[in-house]
């Protein structure tokens, strides 16, 4: 029954997906604002997706911590590609940090430029990244939208505590604005390797924001500290 549910689920959002992208391509010739709102359909669909056809509940909490009225940036645990689409259902179109290598995906690729994303080369050293922090400071200065970043730098098994990057203490310091911690367990549904989903619940935690002012270290102690203990909680 297992296999057949992930067959099922499998099938039905990759399909999805494609077909989004598809009756999104007109959007690649308008304002961006456009393409932005495709973006947010999907991610309404595969949480709808994940609700019913995993069987699988899926709750947002501490949504009322993220800011309406000023700039922020979202650092979230990072266990599956549910949460990447997910958060755009609940984010005001997040401008997304992200491999350069993405960018050369046949029309995904098209996409992303079009939202602004920034990119990165990862382990090395280019003229691209030696002015990475200075990209983003500058984009979300320009954007009414907040930057979404994930710390532990790659998904990882929902029991696993990697340390986070030393990146996301940069950008906090480098964007001089709030930071809302974001932990989950979407790792227990669908994890990081394997065809094979479960069904249970997936908790979105938003937590209380993190004002800028902090020293880097201090910052990204506290980041982890608080990701890590709130996955204890609802894991």
């Amino acid at each position: 029954m297992l296999l057949i549910r992930s067959v099922i689920f499998n099938v039905v959002v990759y399909t999805g997906i494609v077909v989004i992208f598809l009756i999104a391509i007109p959007t690649l010739l308008l304002p961006s604002k456009f393409t932005l709102i495709f973006g947010k359909i999907l991610g309404h669909y595969v949480v709808f997706s994940v609700r019913f056809f995993l069987n699988t509940k899926v709750e947002f909490k501490g949504v009322e911590n993220i800011p309406r009225s000023e700039k922020f940036f979202v650092a979230s645990a990072h266990q599956s590609v549910f949460e990447t689409f997910a958060l755009q259902s609940i984010l005001n179109y997040p401008i997304f940090i992200l491999k350069k290598e993405l960018l050369k995906i046949p029309l995904f690729g098209l996409y992303l430029k079009k939202i602004k994303s920034i990119e990165i080369v990862r382990d090395t050293t280019t003229k691209d990244n030696l002015n990475f922090f200075e990209k983003i400071a500058n984009t979300i200065k320009n954007e009414n939208r907040p930057l979404l970043i994930f710390p532990q730098g790659t998904r990882v098994k929902f029991d696993e505590k990697v340390p986070f990057k030393k990146g996301a203490a940069r950008i906090y310091e480098s964007l001089n604005i709030a930071c809302i911690p974001v932990a989950l367990n979407s790792g227990k549904v669908w994890p990081k390797i394997g065809f094979i989903k479960y069904p249970g619940k997936i908790t979105i935690s938003f937590l209380n924001p993190i004002k800028p002012g902090l020293k880097k270290e201090i910052f990204l102690e506290t980041l982890e500290k608080e990701i890590y203990e709130e996955i204890n909680v609802i894991k």
